[in-house]
C-alpha cells in the first residue's frame, strides 16, 4: 500500500528535483528516499521520475500523480485540524504569508497586541510577492496569505480587513509644501519612482493613476518603498506610497511631503486569502481582528 511518508517524498523529489536535497527536506538519508520512490513505482506499475546522474525529471503521468499526492496531503492535514475548530485560536502553530509592501508596515504593529492577547501563538512569516504567495496558499504550504487588491485569487476565499489611499511623496518646495490634492495628471508630468515589476502595487499605481505600463518611460524600479523614499530624498523623482506606510517612513522626514491622491478610493484594499476547506477559521477570525485593532489605533 501506498504511504503518506511515500507522497510527501514524491513531493519533496518535484520540489527540488534532485534526492539529495529532497532527502534533506526530509530528514532522511537518500538510500532511504530512493528506495521509498521505488517501491512506490512498483507499486503503481509506472515511473514517476526520469533519473540521471545531474537531474531528476517528471514523467507525464508522474505529474498526475504528484498533483493527486498534494490534494490527498491537504486533506489529511485539514482532517488532523478539524478537531481544533472548537479550541482556542491561535493555539496551533499557523505560518503566514505577507507581500513585503504591507510586513514591514503592519507587522510591527500587531505582534504587540499578539503578544499581550495569544501570547502562545506560534507564528511563522514568510514575505513574498503575491502570485508566489497564491500559489503556496494552493499547496498548503502556508495557512493563509495577506494582500492587497485587487489580484486575482481564483479559487481562495478572500477575507477583506482594510482599505487604504495612496499619497504622492515629493520633497518639500514652495510650490508644494501646503499643497493637500494631487491631481493624477500632476504626478504623470513628475519623474516618478515605481517598485520594479512583480510587485502588485506598482499595478495598483498604475490603475489608480490611470498609467500605461508603457507610458511612464521616465520611472525608476526599486525593490521596497524604503528604497524609494531615499531615491526621492536623493532628488531623483517623486513616488506613490499606501497609507499604512506614513508614518514609519514620512512622520520623522521634515524634507517630505505626504499629499493625497485626487482619485476615488480607496485605492486598494487588504484581505487574507485562504482554501475554502480551511479549518482553522477561528484563528483567521482572531488575527483579522487583531489587524483591524492595530491599524485604527495607529490611525488615531
Amino acid at each position: 500500500m501506498i504511504t503518506l511518508k511515500q507522497l510527501s517524498y514524491a513531493l519533496a523529489a518535484e520540489k527540488t528535483l534532485h534526492f539529495k536535497n529532497a532527502a534533506e527536506l526530509c530528514n532522511i538519508s537518500q538510500s532511504a528516499l530512493s528506495t521509498a520512490l521505488n517501491e512506490m513505482e512498483k507499486q503503481l506499475g509506472f515511473q514517476i521520475f526520469e533519473r540521471n546522474n545531474k537531474k531528476v525529471l517528471i514523467t507525464p503521468i508522474g505529474r498526475e500523480v504528484l498533483q493527486y499526492s498534494r490534494n490527498i496531503l491537504l486533506q489529511v492535514e485539514e482532517l488532523q485540524h478539524l478537531a481544533e475548530r472548537n479550541k482556542a485560536a491561535l493555539s496551533y502553530p499557523i505560518t503566514i504569508g505577507v507581500i513585503p509592501t504591507i510586513a514591514p508596515f503592519l507587522l510591527p504593529k500587531i505582534f504587540p497586541l499578539l503578544n499581550k492577547i495569544y501570547p502562545q501563538a506560534q507564528l511563522t512569516i514568510v514575505e513574498e510577492h503575491s502570485a508566489a504567495l497564491i500559489d503556496m496558499v494552493k499547496k498548503g504550504d502556508i495557512d493563509t496569505a495577506i494582500l492587497a487588491l485587487p489580484f486575482p485569487c481564483d479559487g481562495l476565499l478572500q477575507m477583506e480587513f482594510w482599505q487604504e489611499d495612496f499619497y504622492w511623496i515629493t520633497l518639500k518646495d514652495d510650490k508644494n509644501t501646503q499643497q493637500k490634492i494631487a491631481s493624477k495628471e500632476e504626478i504623470k508630468q513628475s519623474k516618478l519612482l515605481l517598485l520594479k515589476d512583480g510587485h502588485c502595487l506598482r499595478d495598483n499605481i498604475l490603475e489608480v493613476c490611470k498609467l500605461s505600463e508603457t507610458a511612464p518611460s521616465n520611472t525608476l524600479g526599486a525593490t521596497s518603498l524604503n528604497t524609494l523614499i531615499q531615491m526621492v530624498l536623493g532628488k531623483l523623482g517623486t513616488t506613490l506610497i499606501p497609507e499604512m506606510a506614513l508614518d514609519p517612513l514620512i512622520a520623522q522626514n521634515p524634507l517630505l511631503n505626504a499629499i493625497h491622491i485626487d482619485e476615488p478610493g480607496p485605492h486598494r484594499r487588504i484581505a487574507f486569502v485562504i482554501r475554502p476547506n480551511y479549518t482553522r477559521m477561528t484563528s483567521i477570525e482572531a488575527l483579522m481582528e487583531l489587524c483591524e485593532t492595530a491599524l485604527q489605533e495607529s490611525a488615531k
